[in-house]
């Protein structure tokens, strides 16, 4: 009589399970197997990162960043100071001794002297700013460079020039350069003087995206501008003709 019972009961029960799963299959999806939620993505589960694409908004209020290149932050004049001649070397007969000797004097040639004591003015760029607008596919850029001008042992009242460069690259193509003579006055030698260059004439290409670089900053080697006079050339006369 127990066996009977339980084999009603688990025979009772297998039917109960049959149903609970014809009624999860006709839950499940369209294909009829079993959705256990396995692939079902998480609610909280945050969104994949899209691809980065620069939105036109984003690329109309671009403005490439100025940069001071390590180098370009400072400028110091020198008052020119007569150099004094090199001593000549006495010729001692020993040849090995005379090559050691001049090798000597070429060592302390080839060293810069200490020309802090003839420093006039000691110019260099504390900040710089820029300011973009755009029009007729160009991108036209207002360059400011900020800076101060210390005067130094051998200071002089008047006027210094700097000369300053802005330049607009895009990788390795100059999109803009220009070198600029700023001229400022100095006139007390307690304080600095503080000064504000700026360039309103930088124009480049519009940027079709965010690769452009801009520079600011003093450019010592740049070759000076050369007056040469025209040479003249002298005919000669023709042979005279009786």
């Amino acid at each position: 009589m127990a066996f009977r019972t339980f084999s009603g009961r688990f025979l009772a029960g297998l039917a109960l399970t049959g149903f609970m799963l014809a009624a999860a299959g006709c839950q499940s999806g369209d294909n009829g197997i079993l959705n256990l939620g396995i692939g079902k993505k998480d609610p909280t589960a945050p969104p994949p990162p899209q691809d980065p694409k620069i939105l036109a908004s984003q690329l109309q209020a671009y403005c490439p960043r100025v940069t001071v290149r390590d180098g370009t932050a400072f400028y110091n004049t020198y008052s020119k100071d007569a150099q004094k001649p090199k001593p000549r070397l006495k010729k001692t007969g020993d040849a090995a001794q005379d090559a050691a000797a001049q090798a000597e004097a070429d060592a302390a040639a080839a060293t810069p002297p200490d020309e802090s004591a003839n420093i006039i003015y000691q110019a260099s760029v504390s900040d710089v700013t820029r300011d973009c607008s755009r029009a007729n596919g160009q991108l036209t850029m207002k360059i400011a460079v900020a800076g101060k001008i210390v005067p130094g042992p051998k200071f002089s009242p008047g006027t210094i020039s700097m000369p300053i460069r802005t330049a607009v690259m895009h990788g390795t193509e100059v999109l803009y350069s220009q070198l600029h003579q700023y001229q400022v006055q100095v006139t007390d030698p307690s304080v600095a003087t503080q000064f504000v260059f700026t360039d309103s004439n930088v124009v480049v290409p519009e940027p079709t995206a965010q690769d452009y670089q801009a520079f600011a900053g003093y450019d010592e080697n740049a070759p000076k501008a050369t007056t040469d006079k025209p040479k003249k050339t002298h005919r000669k006369r023709a042979p005279a003709t009786n």
